[in-house]
């Protein structure tokens, strides 16, 4: 790796670190999102405080973050000679950076948001199918983790066909998921136990979403 891309993949994971949760909820007089229902600074638990607005500003933040992480390595690499390597490289820092957040203790989200707006620096179509398909299972089942967990699994299947195989965009959504689903095991244990909370519940147990 050249010192640009360093550079530019330390920039993408500084970026990742700015946890909106917290942020959000500081800027609107809000108790700390890791001090209450599932603990997890995330647009879902942010949602249990009923302060809608600040669940929305999360989840956009979350997600803007990882497009403009992604965008800013596609408009500026190219001129230091980085390509789609680097650009791969700084969806999966800016993602690593908001799960271990260098400014909040290396305690961070799960990372769906943050996830989907990398997708849509790769490509418009992939995020799109993403989003459906989260959007999909919590409509039908109205659990966040179970559709976030499908969502994930699927992305690579998506990527295989809208981007190619060839792509390092492909190998990218399959680390994205690896590690999505990897911050999600506690909820898999409570989904198969069935003591998973559904969208809007109180929460309280530290490992729900």
């Amino acid at each position: 790796m050249t010192t640009t891309a360093f550079a530019f993949v330390v920039a993408a994971y500084l970026i990742g670190s700015l946890s909106f949760a917290v942020i959000v909820s500081k800027a609107m007089g809000m108790a700390d999102p890791r001090s209450y229902g599932s603990g997890n600074p995330g647009a879902t638990n942010v949602l249990r405080s009923g302060k809608k607005l600040a669940a929305v500003l999360t989840l956009l933040g979350d997600g803007v973050k990882g497009w403009v992480a992604v965008a800013l390595t596609a408009w500026f690499g190219p001129q230091y000679g980085l390509g789609e390597q680097a650009i791969a490289m700084s969806a999966l820092a800016v993602l690593i950076g908001h799960m271990w957040p260098v400014f909040f203790g290396f305690k961070g989200g799960k990372g769906v948001a943050t996830a989907v707006g990398v997708l849509l620096g790769f490509s418009p179509w992939l995020a799109l199918a993403a989003l459906a398909t989260w959007l999909f299972v919590a409509f039908v089942l109205k659990i966040s983790s179970l559709s976030a967990i499908v969502a994930c699994v699927l992305t690579p299947v998506y990527a295989y066909f809208i981007v190619g195989p060839q792509s390092v965009y492909f190998g990218s959504c399959i680390i994205i998921a690896i590690l999505v689903v990897h911050r999600h095991k506690s909820n898999l244990i409570k989904l198969l136990t069935g003591q998973e909370d559904k969208i809007g519940g109180k929460g309280t147990d530290k490992s729900s979403s």
